[in-house]
């Protein structure tokens, strides 16, 4: 059976995603930093499992990642590695900043560039850029991370639409999700006052768009709304709703 490669993979959306791939028949290249989760997971699944343990927060190791796959008959990719960190933009540390743009925004556009080229020759190929609705806007508390996000969105549709007009058997999708339940928050240190989307619940319509070759995959019903509605507000306005909402999330 082909391979889905899906980073991230060792709890949350990842996780989930790499259940569901399972139960269709795929078997699994799971990359993470986590390798004891990684190993759990594979202990719960009936598929052929490769485990890579990899820091996409640093692009060096990017090589490394490719030469560990070379061989494995991939036909699905899931861009899932990321975090957030939440804070003033004076204060946040830039290191920091600037792993989580790697593993946001960088490291994914990497294995972008490869797995185009690969499954150029290939049938029913799927890429799954998880990215969220922080693409959508611009995000004062959590600036990077925002500007990170919409990076990759914007990289996707403009792939897609190159994809497309050469008739590629590549589809790509990208799912755009409101606040999740996963570790995600604690890495953020911010707290909700509504509960968030189950990461199982996203997992699951992700990857049933995905196989529905849907292009942008917004889980909850008030995402999409938000999205509509925000071309109706000034660029002013829609920075200050944000802020206000960040602002909330403080520990």
């Amino acid at each position: 059976m082909a391979y889905a490669l899906i980073t991230g993979a060792s709890s949350g959306i990842g996780k989930d995603i790499s259940l569901l791939l399972s139960q269709k028949g795929y078997d699994l290249i799971l990359v993470s930093r986590n390798i004891e989760k990684m190993q759990s997971l594979k202990n719960e699944l009936n598929s052929e499992i490769k485990i890579i343990s990899c820091d996409l927060s640093n692009i060096n190791n990017f090589d490394k990642l490719i030469s560990e796959i070379k061989g494995y008959d991939i036909k699905i990719l899931v861009n899932n590695a990321g975090y957030g960190i939440h804070g003033l933009f004076n204060e946040l540390d830039i290191k920091k900043e600037l792993n989580m743009v790697n593993l946001n925004s960088l490291f994914p556009q990497m294995l972008l560039k490869h797995f185009v080229n690969d499954f150029f020759e290939k049938e029913d190929c799927y890429i799954l850029n998880v990215c969220s609705s922080a693409s959508f806007f611009s995000g004062p508390l959590m600036a990077s991370y925002y500007a990170s996000k919409n990076y990759l969105y914007s990289l996707s549709l403009a792939i897609y639409q190159e994809l497309k007009m050469v008739n590629s058997k590549t589809n790509i999708s990208v799912l755009c999700p409101g606040p999740v339940d996963t570790n995600f928050w604690n890495v953020a240190n911010v707290n909700f006052q509504s509960k968030p989307i189950s990461s199982e619940k996203v997992a699951k319509i992700a990857v049933n768009k995905m196989f529905k070759k849907k292009l942008i995959i917004i889980p909850e019903k008030k995402m999409r709304l938000a999205k509509f509605f925000s071309r109706f507000l000034s660029e002013k306005m829609l920075l200050k709703i944000v802020y206000n909402l960040q602002n909330k999330k403080k520990v």
